[in-house]
C-alpha cells in the first residue's frame, strides 16, 4: 500500500520520483464575464438627494416632516431647547433634576470657596445642610421654567432671566463691597447660584446685556471686583 504525501515537500518528492509535475492551484475566480449596465441610474443618487436635502435647508426647512412648525425636535418631536451653546433634549421632570444637582454642587462650590476666601475653618455640616435645604427649591424654580407653560411664554422667558442675572449680579457686586465676611460668606453663594445659571439660561444677546448691566453697575458705584 502506496503512503499518501501528508505536505508539500512530500508532494514534490513524489512528484519529482513519478515525473508528473505538481499542478499548482488556480488563483483565478470563477467569475462570469459580463459588460456592465451602461443604462443609467434606477433611482436617485446620491447626489441627487444632496441637492434635495440642500434644497430645503435653504428655504429654512429640516429634513423631517415633523419639523414643519420650525422649531428644532427631538426623535420623539420634543421641542428642544438652548442656552448657551446647550441644546436639551429632555423632558422638564428629567431637566429639573440634572440642573437641580448641578446647581446643588455649583452651590456647594461656592460656599466652600467663600469659606477658603475669608480663610475660616470650613465647617462642613452646616455647608451640608444648606446644599440640601437648596436643592428642592432649585429643582422647582428649573422644573417651571422649563415647563410648557414657560415654553409658550417664548421671549418672556429671557426677559425674566435677564432680570434675574441683573438684579443677582448687581446685588452680588454690592453685597462683596459693603458687607462684612459674615454677610458675604451667607449670601454670595445662593446669589452666585442664581446669577449663574440664569447666564447659562439665556441666549447669547441677553446674557452680554446682563454683563453690560452689572459692569455698568460696578462702574458706577465704584466697586471693585478683586
Amino acid at each position: 500500500m502506496s503512503e499518501t504525501p501528508h505536505n508539500r515537500k512530500e508532494r514534490r518528492a513524489a512528484a519529482k520520483k513519478s515525473g508528473k509535475p505538481v499542478e499548482a492551484p488556480s488563483s483565478t475566480p470563477h467569475i462570469k464575464l459580463a459588460h456592465p449596465d451602461r443604462s443609467g441610474p434606477k433611482g436617485k443618487t446620491l447626489l441627487d438627494l444632496y441637492e434635495e436635502k440642500k434644497s430645503l435647508l435653504d428655504h429654512g426647512q429640516p429634513f423631517d416632516p415633523k419639523y414643519n412648525d420650525g422649531q428644532a425636535r427631538d426623535e420623539s418631536g420634543n421641542i428642544l431647547q438652548a442656552g448657551l451653546g446647550v441644546v436639551e433634549a429632555s423632558s422638564p421632570l428629567e431637566q429639573a433634576v440634572f440642573w437641580g444637582l448641578t446647581l446643588t454642587m455649583l452651590h456647594f462650590t461656592l460656599d466652600v470657596l467663600v469659606y477658603n476666601q475669608y480663610r475660616q475653618e470650613i465647617e462642613w455640616s452646616p455647608i451640608w445642610k444648606r446644599s440640601l435645604t437648596v436643592l428642592p427649591v432649585l429643582f422647582l424654580m428649573v422644573f417651571m421654567m422649563r415647563s410648557k407653560t414657560a415654553e409658550r411664554l417664548g421671549e418672556a422667558t429671557q426677559v425674566l432671566y435677564l432680570a434675574i442675572a441683573a438684579a443677582t449680579g448687581c446685588y452680588t457686586i454690592h453685597v462683596s463691597n459693603k458687607y462684612d465676611y459674615f454677610a458675604v460668606m451667607k449670601q454670595a453663594p445662593p446669589l452666585g447660584t442664581l446669577w449663574i445659571w440664569s447666564v447659562i439660561e439665556m441666549r447669547l444677546p441677553f446674557a452680554a446685556a446682563s454683563a453690560v448691566v452689572n459692569l455698568v453697575y460696578l462702574w458706577w458705584n465704584e466697586y471693585s471686583v478683586v
